[in-house]
């Protein structure tokens, strides 16, 4: 018998929450509500969710200080839903942790696509992990003065230091090391690191490198350089 993937939806609009949950249910998905952020906290640990959805506009911790309090603890995918449209908050969203952004109103077919888009892309990479596990002749690690990135093990060290790094944010930054020098479009990582099926848009790779920036520096050997009008390179020197 084949287990049913959790949903939990935060959101304090009732009509909008039980209006996800019917469209969900229909396509086999288990799912819970929550109406503040509170107790999405509780339910992450209480319900265990392979995914949620996340409205920003909650009543007292809003949708922002909830993402950020999940990813001190989890990598549970996150869908943020807000009727908030500007760039801005778009990318703060990103910027801490999320995994995509949807406007509201939202149409339940794209809501329902988007949640078997991101979770694809989760379980994808879980099994990659797992499976990078296995004793490999074929070593996926790449090395330079400083840094050592090893995608079999989902780790990187810089400057002698384990740096905790999401699975996507390891993912570019090895793509780019692992053929260093080589320019590469926005379009071409989005393709290579989160598929053909993703429904995000070119933002998410700058969001990504960002992050990637803040947590390892560049040095007199390497840099991750952007190539303006184009794209990003791991530049060696």
């Amino acid at each position: 018998m084949t287990t049913k993937q959790k949903i939990l939806i935060v959101d304090d609009d009732d009509n909008i929450a039980e209006l996800i949950a019917l469209y969900l249910t229909k396509e086999c998905f288990e799912t819970t509500i929550v109406s503040d952020g509170l107790d999405a906290i509780k339910a992450l640990d209480e319900f265990q969710p392979n995914l949620i959805l996340l409205d920003l506009m909650l009543p007292g911790m809003d949708g922002y200080q909830v993402c950020r309090e999940i990813r001190t603890k989890s990598n549970v995918p996150i869908i943020m839903l807000s009727a908030k449209s500007e760039v801005f908050d778009k990318v703060l969203g990103l910027e801490l942790g999320a995994d995509d952004y949807l406007e509201k109103p939202f149409d339940t077919k794209e809501l329902v696509a988007r949640v078997k888009a991101v979770l694809r892309r989760f379980h994808n990479t879980d099994a990659a992990v797992k499976e990078d596990a296995k004793p490999s002749s074929n070593a996926k690690i790449v090395s330079f003065p400083g840094l050592v990135v090893d995608l079999d093990n989902f780790s990187v060290t810089y400057q002698e230091k384990k740096i905790d790094m999401p699975p996507k944010e390891l993912e570019l930054l090895y793509f780019l090391a692992s053929s260093a020098n080589q320019v590469f479009t926005r379009e071409q990582l989005l393709e290579n690191i989160w598929g053909y099926d993703y429904l995000g848009d070119t933002r998410t790779v700058d969001v990504h490198v960002k992050r990637l920036r803040e947590k390892i520096k560049d040095t007199p050997d390497w840099r991750l350089a952007t190539v303006w009008g184009i794209g990003y390179k791991f530049e060696t020197r």
